[in-house]
């Protein structure tokens, strides 16, 4: 690891100080340009508790580096995930823009039969309101046991925006909610799914869970699943009450390499995507309004 490598936190500090403005003055050469990023945001990107991740926010990290007259991309490169080395990869927080932070958040349940648990299928329904806004998630998941004794699933939900409320999560099908860790500074929920009994060797189960947002609901703008480890098929299913004007299917592998691919709604307002054989990687929709 080289400690010399310049991170986002500590280049977009150095670049404040040396510009000489305050956060409040910062946030509103921002809103001049329409960009609405809140001062809780801003401070949390300069002391690296957390890092842009939604496409709004990394739309805004050009408008940045414009706003403190720095060099484009001198920024927005630093946000490259560093995922080539194998023990990121092994980690539970692969793929997050904080790993230290997921880490320390995850240690508060039991992650200990992650690693033997295999992700068979993965089902996630992302709903969309009339008023634009994230309703909910439902996610469905077929697993396998490795070895005797897995009893749970673990769920980690980031949102970049640390100023909204959490949503609530519910157990919906052969499973129970255990421990439940909550981190509002950090944008962070990680709970526990309970199986009914401890798997055997061998044997599958099937859980379902909902994440549902509290109104007013906040603007929804892409939605994306992260595998540390490979899933057999994964499908995720977008409905819209409101058309969004561009749609888009993104995809990033374990390397950081992103691509993008434009996608149509079907007939009932919904876009869908079937991955097999999938991971490490993230897959997702992003959409415009």
């Amino acid at each position: 690891m080289s400690l010399a490598m310049p991170d986002f936190a500590s280049t977009l500090r150095d670049a404040v100080v040396a510009r000489g403005l305050s956060l409040e003055r910062i946030r509103d050469h921002l809103a001049r340009r329409g960009v609405s990023v809140s001062l809780a945001t801003l401070s949390y990107w300069q002391t690296g508790r957390s890092r842009p991740e939604r496409r709004a926010s990394l739309a805004a990290v050009t408008h940045l580096e414009e706003v403190l007259a720095l060099e484009p991309g001198a920024l927005s490169a630093l946000l490259a995930p560093a995922l080539r080395g194998s023990r990121l990869q092994s980690s539970i927080s692969a793929f997050w823009p904080t790993p230290s932070v997921i880490e320390d958040v995850v240690g508060g349940v039991d992650t200990r039969w992650d690693s033997r648990l295999t992700r068979i299928s993965q089902h996630d329904r992302v709903t969309v309101g009339p008023d634009r806004g994230e309703r909910s998630f439902v996610s469905r998941q077929v697993l396998r046991a490795e070895e005797d004794g897995p009893d749970r699933w673990v769920v980690i939900l980031h949102l970049d925006e640390h100023d909204r409320a959490l949503p609530v999560i519910r157990p919906l099908h052969n499973c129970r909610l255990g421990r439940v860790v909550t981190r509002p500074s950090d944008g962070l929920l990680v709970a526990e799914l309970m199986f009914r009994a401890p798997l055997r060797r061998g044997q599958t189960v099937i859980t379902e869970h909902e994440l549902v947002n509290q109104a007013p609901y906040p603007l929804a703008t892409n939605y994306s699943r992260k595998f540390r480890r490979p899933v057999h098929e994964y499908v995720l299913e977008v409905t819209f009450d409101a058309v969004p004007r561009t749609c888009r299917r993104v995809v990033q592998d374990a390397d950081g390499a992103r691509q993008s691919f434009g996608v149509r709604l079907d007939e009932g307002g919904s876009v869908l995507g079937v991955a097999l054989k999938f991971g490490p990687g993230c897959y997702g929709f992003e959409w415009t309004w």
